[in-house]
């Protein structure tokens, strides 16, 4: 399953890139990452910083855990993620900040399948509205931070 998102907010693509690339903080504001820890954080040697994390997650009948590698671009604005194991057979996801002339142009882009038929039928039919709720957090904590936005 494929879904890409675009968003204006008004904010800079420097605050949204350290918002979203501060995932030790995702469980104060992202309500179903019930816990998370990182390890093996370190530069790689184009410059980017890599770090793995784990993410404990609870939905109403769903309690999963799974860890990914984050890769964190400052040149480009990129905060990449790809999975290191759990519930899914795939997952990717791409968060992009681009300038533009009211704050940002947020460029969110995730790929996954679930091991689980059931999971991804479930998740297939409401894609859109988590990918959205998903998004909502971000924007409700970049504007507790930010407060007030851009222009």
């Amino acid at each position: 399953m494929r879904h890409c998102l675009t968003h204006i907010l008004p904010y800079s693509p420097e605050q949204m890139f350290d918002l979203v690339g501060d995932i030790e903080s995702y469980p104060q504001f992202v309500p179903w990452i019930t816990a998370l820890k990182t390890w093996n954080a370190h530069a790689a040697l184009d410059g980017a910083m890599i770090v793995d994390a784990e993410a404990q997650v609870g939905f109403s009948f769903l309690k999963e855990q799974f860890a990914t590698r984050v890769r964190k671009e400052e040149a480009t604005k990129t905060v990449s993620v790809a999975l290191l194991y759990g519930p899914f057979r795939r997952l990717n996801n791409t968060w992009q900040f681009l300038p533009h002339p009211t704050g940002t142009q947020v460029e969110f882009i995730i790929d996954f399948e679930f091991k689980s038929r059931l999971l991804d039928g479930l998740l297939a039919a409401n894609m859109h509205l988590a990918i959205e709720k998903l998004v909502a957090c971000f924007e409700a904590r970049a504007a507790t931070l930010y407060s007030p936005a851009l222009g």
